[in-house]
């Protein structure tokens, strides 16, 4: 139950929202072409994706394109909440940046569908955040000027969080939308450091649907196929390259070389370094 709601607009169209909310409750996201940032003051809730749930607890937030990533929330530890909501309005973006966007609402190379991201505890937007309070206690001294600077203050603080990555995936779509295939978004990043949760992601599924659609194109677990590309690849530099081992295994998507070199023996039944070594010798010979 929604027991007290606030909003302040900017050039005519909701900007911030302040929620306090009892459970059990629902709260659902207007359906529109933009993206919103939803920081837990008090309590917790949990967002329905893909059929799994997603907890976002107190001080965190979470970050998502209204329009395709889910169009609700509800309480997950049945206490009352309190909730902040900024709404990022394309239009309203576009204003405000007259010359050029900023950089983290440009596409990046990486082919990605992820459409909502939680953002860890992060000091600085929880400081922000509660600076939001001051305008919803004193609406007379709100106007276009503070929103306007407010709103550019905290697309300044998420291009500065250790989740900016994700952050610059999300709100990029609003100006650049495109949708990739599974096949598509497992290649383009296949030899990055990206772990099976964070390819889902990537995919916009859950892990459960990820694991399923990739057996059902690959015919492998991830897990399993994604190791061997990367082995193989690795086994092409270290033929073609001069490259340090260690380099060679990040450059493969592996972050431990260890982890790498016991994988490597596992699949060609020699440690990379002798592997290398072994097909000089015999290029030489030959």
């Amino acid at each position: 139950m929604v027991t007290d709601y606030k909003k302040i607009d900017l050039f005519g169209k909701t900007l911030i929202q302040k929620v306090d909310i009892k459970p059990p409750f629902e709260f659902a996201f207007p359906v529109a072409e933009q993206a919103c940032l939803l920081y837990m003051l008090k309590g917790e809730t949990k967002f329905q994706f893909d059929n799994e749930p997603i907890n976002i607890t107190t001080n965190h937030a979470l970050l998502l394109n209204c329009l395709n990533s889910g169009k609700q929330i509800a309480d997950s530890n049945n206490s009352d909440g309190e909730i902040v909501i900024v709404t990022f309005h394309p239009d309203i973006l576009k204003k405000i940046y007259e010359r050029e966007l900023p950089s983290i609402f440009q596409k990046r190379d990486k082919a990605s569908n992820q459409s909502s991201g939680k953002i860890n505890n992060d000091f600085l937007i929880q400081k922000y955040i509660e600076g939001l309070l001051f305008y919803f206690e004193n609406p007379s001294l709100v106007n276009d000027e503070i929103l306007v600077l407010k709103l550019k203050e905290i697309i300044l603080l998420l291009s500065q969080t250790q989740d900016a990555e994700i952050i610059q995936v999300i709100l990029s779509q609003l100006f650049s939308p495109a949708t990739y295939t599974f096949k598509q978004v497992i290649e383009a990043n296949l030899f990055s450091q990206a772990n099976i949760d964070e390819l889902a992601q990537k995919t916009n599924l859950s892990v459960s649907s990820f694991k399923r659609e990739f057996k059902k194109i690959y015919n492998d677990s991830p897990a399993s196929y994604i190791k061997n590309k990367r082995l193989e690849r690795a086994a092409e530099l270290l033929l073609v390259s001069d490259a340090r081992i260690t380099d060679v295994a990040f450059d493969c998507g592996f972050n431990d070389l260890a982890n790498f070199t016991k994988s490597f023996h596992d699949k060609y039944h020699t440690p990379p370094s002798e592997f290398r070594l072994k097909l000089n010798k015999r290029d030489r010979k030959g």
